[in-house]
């Protein structure tokens, strides 16, 4: 089924292909039709994915060796095409199908060189899923990278006044903690080898099923003494195995270079995430994107950031996640903080909700940090919750550029009076992004919190700040909602009035699918607990 999955964009790009320029109403249509069928297979898997709760199994998995090199003394390379789920792979997948439906839809108003539009924006269809469901890590590492081309395209050329600066800036900014990560990557294949693999090409036995860990010294033996028959593999599943790594290497637990390792991959999700000082391309690429990329940017780019910590990093380095928790507490705090105080400063709708992303992103680090399993299940919570709500705020700050070409804050007034259900929304969306009772934010941000109270590692300076942050995330929504909305209607510009229509209906789909969703999970928090309890339960293994 995860194969089916990858094939939908590449099939809706062989379609496009094939359509004439003009057709844009066709080619939105195609693309409309291949998020649906995605958005179908992520249910069907949600549906039938076994709750297990081990954490060690994967469901729905495919492995098919993909290539395979000697490297004469070196070793055997070897890298698989090798899908599977578990319950963060499932939640994120969630999550992607939801926020490229409303990207797709968003995007039905785009009519100039829309074939190229349609064609990139389904290359993301393909790369951002793959990303979270692939095992592979030099696949993910592709797909990881591949996603940079269709976004730089879509803002650089569809974008506003200044899109090519700003489609730059994000793509020097993404690439240098691309190339951060595979630095690591890299290290991670030459200093770790596949035990049964490496027992199979020695001899010593037959079939994987043959393999027990009391095999260990032997295979061991066989890594130092033939070399020629050491299997490397880019399997994610060896970079949280401590017998996989060559005894005495640079990743190898106590050699002096294996922190200077930990924090380039840090680093590198930390550009991705974004957490402060790595945050400055955000805003700028928010501010020029077009609407439907800026949701695609807030709602699930982002958060390939958060996945890889919680994939690569904390499984790759417990021990040294563990005693760097403060600084990751630190960071997440002064990001809560600087996020949320350039937001209350912002008068472009846009950066506003720019900053408060980095604001609220900021809690997926915290609770990332506190390594508590109310901590853990808060940040992931926190990434489903903000994928949606962000993508809501976008959407509101679409509805007026679209017909004004004017993101000002300053610049509207009493719009309740004249577009009351674009008023009701933006009420509706920014009280549950601000963190209020019954929507989804509440939960992920109380639950990061309380994982940073009971967690041992972090101090609760860090936690009071990250509470501090709430407050100023209700002051500038407040703000904003009060300028635009509240007292006499008022227009900078007069020639605004006959623009300024209310919600079509495809707009108010949209935005009602926002608030509906995180209505649902501020209720029922549970579907999203239960789906990720497995891969926090390894998590905390893996911590110990």
């Amino acid at each position: 089924m995860l194969t089916i999955l990858l094939l939908i964009p590449l099939v809706v790009l062989i379609l496009l292909g094939v359509t004439s320029r003009e057709h844009y109403r066709l080619q939105r249509l195609l693309v409309l039709v291949g998020v649906l069928m995605q958005m179908s297979v992520a249910l069907f898997l949600y549906v039938h994915y076994p709750a297990s709760g081990n954490g060690k199994t994967l469901a729905f998995e495919e492995q098919y060796e993909w290539f395979r090199m000697q490297a004469g003394d070196w070793g055997i390379i070897r890298a698989d095409y090798h899908v599977g789920l578990d319950g963060l792979s499932l939640s994120m997948l969630i999550l992607t199908a939801v926020v490229f439906l409303l990207a797709s839809v968003a995007s039905w108003q785009v009519k100039e060189k829309s074939k190229g539009y349609y064609a990139l924006f389904a290359l993301l269809m393909l790369s951002v899923p793959a990303c979270f469901v692939v095992r592979d890590y030099l696949v993910f590492y592709v797909f990881f990278e591949f996603m940079l081309l269709p976004m730089y395209f879509l803002i650089g050329l569809w974008g506003g006044e200044r899109r090519e600066y700003a489609a730059i800036k994000f793509f020097i900014y993404t690439l240098i903690g691309s190339l951060f990560i595979l630095i690591v990557f890299i290290g991670g294949l030459v200093y770790t080898f596949d035990p049964v693999a490496t027992a199979m090409e020695a001899g010593l036995i037959t079939s994987p099923d043959d393999y027990s860990p009391s095999l260990l010294d032997k295979v061991q033996a066989v890594v130092r003494q033939q070399p020629e028959a050491v299997v490397h593999r880019f399997d994610i599943a060896l970079l949280s195995m401590p017998e996989a790594y060559i005894e005495g290497s640079v990743l190898s637990v106590g050699h002096s270079l294996r922190l200077w390792a930990f924090w380039l991959l840090v680093i590198g999700f930390l550009i991705k995430l974004p957490a402060v000082p790595f945050h400055t391309w955000l805003p700028d690429a928010h501010v020029e994107a077009p609407t439907p990329i800026s949701v695609i940017l807030a709602g699930v780019l982002l958060k390939v950031g958060g996945y890889g910590l919680f994939r690569f990093a904390i499984p790759m380095f417990p021990d040294l996640w563990q005693a760097n928790s403060e600084w990751m507490a630190g960071i997440a705090a002064v990001s809560i903080i600087y996020g949320a105080m350039n937001a209350l400063a912002m008068d472009d709708l846009k950066k506003m909700i720019a900053y408060a992303s980095v604001s609220h992103m900021g809690y997926v680090l915290l609770g990332a940090a506190s390594m508590t399993e109310e901590g853990l299940q808060g940040a992931i919570f926190q990434m489903m919750s903000h994928g949606v709500l962000s993508s809501g705020l976008f959407l509101l700050a679409g509805v007026l550029y679209d017909r004004t070409h004017d993101r000002l804050i300053s610049h509207y007034g009493g719009l309740w009076q004249r577009m009351p259900r674009f008023s009701v929304f933006s009420f509706l969306v920014m009280f549950a992004s601000l963190g209020m009772p019954l929507f989804s934010a509440f939960i992920g941000e109380v639950f990061t919190l309380l994982g940073g109270l009971r967690s041992a590692w972090v101090h609760k300076g860090w936690v009071a700040a990250a509470a501090l942050g709430i407050v100023l995330s209700a002051a500038y929504f407040l703000w904003c909602l009060r300028r635009m909305f509240m007292g006499e209607y008022w227009l900078a510009r007069p020639e605004y009035d006959k623009q300024l229509t209310d919600l079509s209906k495809r707009e108010f789909f949209l935005l009602g699918l926002c608030v509906v969703l995180s209505v649902f999970w501020g209720i029922y928090p549970a579907v999203l607990f239960d789906m990720a309890q497995d891969s926090v339960e390894m998590l905390l293994r893996l911590i110990g």
